[in-house]
C-alpha cells in the first residue's frame, strides 16, 4: 500500500488551498496512480511559524507501479504544476505531495537535488498526517518502528491533537 500526504496553505492561480489538493489528485490519473481512498481535509497551524496561513491537510492511499524514484518525479512536476516555489524550508506553499508509506519499505533515495526518505523522519510527530491517516487505514504500522497508528496518535502532545480540525470543503 502506498500512502501520500497532500498538504496546501497557499491559494494558487488555480484557486484555493482545497482546489490545489484536488487538482493535484486529478493529476495523478495521467501518470499511472490511481487513488483508492481519499481521507477528510484537516485543518492544522503552519509550521514552525503559526503566524503563517493554516494548511489543509488530506493522505490519500494510491496503487501504481511507478518506483518510489519515479513517483517522486511525478509529484514534484504536479507540485511545480501547482506553483510550488522552494524557498525555506517550512515557508507557505500552494501544494506539498509527500510519500508517507511506500509498500511498507524504508527507503533512502536521491533524486535530482532532493532526498527521499519514507517514511518520513518526523511522521510519528506530525498530527496532520497521523490522523487522516488513521482515517483511512486504521491497523496501519509504522514500517520502521512497528507501532500501530492508535499508538502514535496517543504519543501526540495534547497541543498538537487539539490544533487539528476535520473540516468540510468550502
Amino acid at each position: 500500500m502506498i500512502f501520500l500526504g497532500l498538504g496546501s496553505n497557499l491559494p494558487s492561480k488555480y484557486g484555493d488551498r482545497f482546489t490545489n489538493i484536488n487538482l493535484a489528485i486529478s493529476c495523478f490519473e495521467g501518470y499511472g496512480i490511481k487513488v483508492i481512498k481519499k481521507s477528510s481535509f484537516y485543518e492544522t497551524p503552519s509550521y514552525p511559524n503559526k503566524k503563517n496561513p493554516k494548511f489543509i491537510n488530506i493522505v490519500i492511499l494510491i496503487e501504481t507501479i511507478l518506483s518510489p524514484t519515479d513517483l517522486m518525479s511525478v509529484l514534484i512536476f504536479i507540485e511545480e504544476k501547482l506553483e510550488r516555489k522552494r524557498g525555506k524550508k517550512n515557508d507557505p506553499r500552494t501544494c506539498d505531495i509527500d510519500i508517507i508509506d511506500y509498500n511498507s519499505k524504508i527507503l533512502n533515495l536521491k533524486y535530482n537535488n532532493f532526498d527521499l526518505t519514507v517514511p518520513h523522519k518526523d511522521l510519528t510527530s506530525r498530527n496532520f498526517i497521523l490522523f487522516p491517516l488513521q482515517e483511512i487505514s486504521p491497523t496501519w504500522k509504522h514500517p520502521k518502528t512497528k507501532e500501530i497508528i492508535s499508538d502514535l496518535l496517543q504519543k501526540l502532545s495534547e497541543e498538537d491533537k487539539n490544533a487539528i480540525l476535520k473540516i468540510d470543503e468550502n
